[in-house]
């Protein structure tokens, strides 16, 4: 290490333990709360060099497989974000929720220099671990994060540019992170920003997909305009009786939705649909076939949903929304 750059690391690490130690400068530092959390909280050092530690290949291959089908998932994803961040000298990379990397994409001739700094699968980058950083900040926080140099917890991550955001799973727990790091000193702010909302794009798109494969059969339904939302990807699972059988981390933040009621809740109760002054032309249609269904049983309900291959509890709660009397 130059003098130089031992004079910037003690610099930095000066910096960190004035900030973790004033009030004042808690409220003004972005990234203050989480400077204090390594420190307080955590334990840890900004000056110190932490030892390159990972886990073997088979302990990889355990952790692998307990993150389940979030690898298998996100493996095309990160294929197309790397066709772009790695051109541009970026590592991209897959965590677990515990901040362990499980997964990579970089160039073979940025792989040392990204080794060398630990961004490698089955490194920790938790901020128990490594202090404020692109992973475990995004996991502590739950939110998108974008940790530029100085930035960092620990005076060795400084050289970085870190880009991560979570990624929610089907039952909208965190799952992992995407993240893109850069070593290069000629990365712009601006630039930075702009990478980071294409990896916010790359991890909603990871987390919709996850939704989809776990909900396979079930019958999809977008809340939004699209299925993802400035709020989050915005998508419930529906079994055949329309009941709502799961739902994305933003679909139970937009539309309230507790836990338990997942399975037990109407999706017409989401929507308000019995409170519309008109019918679509698919709901006049609904409503005349479930009409003509009880007149051939003589307004037997549970033999006029039999008829339409519904539950008897579904055929109440449509003819409660298309105002049909029974």
């Amino acid at each position: 290490m130059t003098s130089h750059n031992r004079n910037a690391a003690r610099n930095h690490v000066e910096i960190v333990r004035s900030v973790v130690a004033s009030s004042a400068a808690l409220g003004r530092a972005g990234f203050a709360a989480s400077w204090r959390r390594s420190m307080i909280h955590h334990k840890l050092d900004p000056g110190q060099h932490r030892p390159l530690e990972r886990l073997s290949q088979p302990e990889m291959r355990v952790r692998r497989e307990e993150s389940g089908l979030l690898v298998q998932i996100a493996a095309p994803v990160l294929d197309r974000l790397a066709r772009a961040a790695c051109d541009a000298g970026c590592s991209v990379l897959l965590s677990d929720a515990d901040g362990l990397v499980l997964d990579e994409r970089v160039r073979d001739g940025d792989r040392g220099h990204f080794h060398a700094s630990n961004l490698v699968p089955g490194s920790d980058w938790s901020e128990g671990a490594e202090g404020t950083n692109g992973i475990g900040t995004c996991l502590a926080e739950g939110r998108p994060v974008v940790v530029w140099r100085d930035q960092h917890f620990r005076s060795t991550n400084t050289g970085l540019t870190c880009m991560g955001a979570p990624v929610f799973g089907a039952s909208g727990e965190l799952a992992g992170v995407i993240d893109v790091s850069s070593a290069r000193a000629d990365m712009t702010e601006g630039y930075a920003r702009l990478v980071a909302l294409t990896v916010q794009d790359a991890a909603q798109r990871i987390e919709a997909d996850l939704f989809r494969a776990s909900y396979e059969g079930a019958r999809i339904l977008s809340t939004g305009a699209g299925e993802s939302a400035p709020q989050g990807v915005m998508l419930l699972a529906l079994d055949r009786d329309d009941l709502v059988i799961g739902a994305t981390r933003a679909a139970r933040r937009h539309l309230g939705i507790e836990e338990n009621q997942i399975g037990r809740l109407p999706a017409n109760d989401l929507f308000d649909l019995g409170r519309r002054e008109t019918l679509s032309g698919l709901d006049e249609a609904q409503r005349a076939a479930m009409a003509r269904a009880l007149a051939r049983n003589g307004g037997n309900v549970s033999a006029a949903a039999r008829d339409l291959g519904i539950g008897r509890a579904t055929f109440y709660r449509k003819a409660k929304a298309l105002g049909l009397e029974v």
